[in-house]
């Protein structure tokens, strides 16, 4: 650590070179905004399609980052408001209208009130019971998708979706629905992280290293992991709404465990807590699992278990706890990090 790294201040706020690089980082971010918009650009439509559904799963997984990473509530039920969003953005978008932002916007209140029915009791538990009630709300709402066929379709899915429209043009061609989705994407990832840098993520900070602390100097613990449930369960709703305006077909499949499962893996391939980590992880999942996976004979999700197992044993902390050259350590501190202070 230099003597930069290290000049503090007193009362904890962040060295001088930090603080002059977080100025920067809504440039940082739009620029990575712009490189990303200019993608179908210069792609081919089946990679533009495969990007649109790494964003989709990126803001998914970053949902659930809210819950693994900031407020230590390991979920593996989390795809159940996923799917939620994505039938009713479906339903929505067949019997009512596909003009945005309406679907989106009922994905996301499906997802935020589905979360909110079951999670005032789940929150209530820890540990591996939380995860067992979790799972098992996701195992049940996947067998309602699975016999309410005349309403989600049964086991063949939800069909017949019509294209998102903006203005009353239909997004049918790869990059419009592409950068739809972008669209979306940054509109929750920048809820999340404005919620992750709040004085409400903070608390949720302390409520996942200590809950009984946290309690006994006044927080109410519970109502504050009810909360940050139901925000990551309308944000899933909303992936769940851009899921249905990229491949128009909902499955059971999309709110069972697999893909609960394939969440969690990105979010710890990538880096709990960090939110931008877990769009990483969630790219690798994807890139392996429907890009790589059918040229290695349906093996992908071996190659995943594996890269698991590696991430865990060689990075602990993910691939956001790579070392990286000073300059772009500090450039990720400033833009990503959370400001300190808040509940110790």
């Amino acid at each position: 650590m230099t003597a930069v790294d290290s000049a503090a201040t007193v009362d904890g706020t962040a060295p001088v070179p930090a603080r002059r690089l977080r100025r920067f980082g809504p440039l940082i971010a739009a620029a990575a905004l712009l490189v990303l918009a200019a993608v179908p650009l210069f792609l081919a439509p089946f990679a533009t399609t495969t990007l649109s559904r790494i964003l989709v799963f990126a803001l998914f997984a970053v949902s659930l980052d809210l819950l693994v990473g900031i407020t230590g509530l390991p979920s593996l039920g989390h795809a159940a408001y996923f799917g939620v969003g994505a039938y009713a953005a479906g339903l929505v978008s067949i019997h009512v209208t596909a003009q945005v932002p309406g679907p989106l916007l009922v994905g996301a209140g499906a997802g935020a009130l589905a979360a909110g029915l079951t999670g005032w009791i789940t929150v209530r538990s820890h540990g591996v019971f939380f995860l067992m009630l979790t799972l098992a709300i996701g195992e049940t709402i996947e067998q309602l998708a699975n016999t309410w066929e005349s309403v989600t379709g049964g086991a063949n899915g939800l069909t017949g979706i019509r294209s998102a429209r903006f203005a009353g043009t239909p997004l049918v061609v790869a990059g419009y629905t592409y950068w739809y989705v972008l669209a979306v994407f940054a509109l929750g990832f920048a809820i999340i992280w404005l919620v992750a840098r709040s004085p409400f993520g903070a608390a949720l900070r302390g409520i996942r290293d200590n809950e009984p602390r946290m309690r006994a100097v006044g927080y109410p613990t519970a109502l504050y992991k009810y909360a940050a449930f139901v925000l990551a369960g309308g944000v899933a709703g909303m992936a769940g709404a851009a899921l249905v305006a990229q491949q128009r077909l909902v499955t059971p499949a999309d709110l069972g465990f697999l893909t609960a499962a394939f969440a969690l893996l990105a979010v710890v391939i990538g880096g709990a807590g960090t939110l931008w980590g877990a769009g990483i992880g969630a790219a690798l999942v994807i890139v392996v699992r429907d890009a790589l996976g059918p040229s290695m004979g349906g093996h992908g999700t071996l190659l995943l278990g594996l890269v698991f197992v590696l991430v865990v044993y060689l990075l602990p902390r993910g691939a956001a706890g790579l070392r990286l050259p000073l300059g772009l350590s500090r450039v990720r501190s400033a833009v990503f990090k959370a400001p300190r202070g808040g509940p110790r």
